[in-house]
C-alpha cells in the first residue's frame, strides 16, 4: 500500500522546504511565480559560524508558485541539523487549502516531518477543506436528528 503524505504535511513542506534550501545568507526575492520563495522581515541575519539563518520580526514567508504564506514572529534555518523554526503567532496559510495556527512550529526537512505547538492553554488549530465525494451534491444543512 503506498502511502501518502498529509495535506498539512504537504503545505508546511511547500513552505518550509524552500526556506531550508536557502543558501547561507537570506535574500529578499521577487515574488514573481519564478519558484523562489520571499522573505520579509524587520532584521535578517545569518551566521557562517552556527549556519543559523534567523529571521526577526514580523516574519512573512511567501511562496506565490504554491500560493503559500507563512508568517511568525521569527523564523530560524539550522543548515547543519536541516531544521526550520517557525515562532510566535505562526500561521501557515495555503489559498483555498489546509492551514495551520500554533505558537511554534518545528520542520525536519530531511524527514519532511513537524511538529505544531500550542500557545500556553490553548491548542494547535488546523483546517482542512474536505471536497465532497464525486456524485454526491454537498448538504446545506446538517440532517435533522431522528
Amino acid at each position: 500500500m503506498v502511502q501518502r503524505p498529509a495535506p498539512l504535511l504537504l503545505l508546511l513542506g511547500a513552505c518550509l522546504l524552500p526556506v531550508a534550501l536557502l543558501p547561507v545568507a537570506l535574500r529578499a526575492q521577487s515574488t514573481a511565480p519564478t519558484g523562489e520563495v520571499s522573505i520579509e522581515s524587520d532584521v535578517q541575519r545569518a551566521d557562517n559560524v552556527t549556519g543559523v539563518i534567523t529571521a526577526t520580526g514580523n516574519v512573512r514567508i511567501a511562496y506565490p508558485e504554491r500560493r503559500v504564506v507563512a508568517t511568525a514572529r521569527q523564523a530560524q534555518y539550522f543548515s547543519r541539523e536541516g531544521r526550520v523554526v517557525l515562532s510566535g503567532d505562526v500561521d501557515v496559510v495555503q489559498a483555498d487549502g489546509p492551514s495551520i495556527r500554533a505558537e511554534r512550529i518545528v520542520y525536519l526537512v530531511d524527514q519532511q516531518r513537524f511538529v505544531a505547538e500550542p500557545p500556553q492553554g490553548s491548542q494547535v488549530l488546523s483546517r482542512f477543506p474536505i471536497a465532497p465525494l464525486q456524485g454526491r451534491q454537498p448538504q446545506t444543512q446538517p440532517p435533522a436528528p431522528r
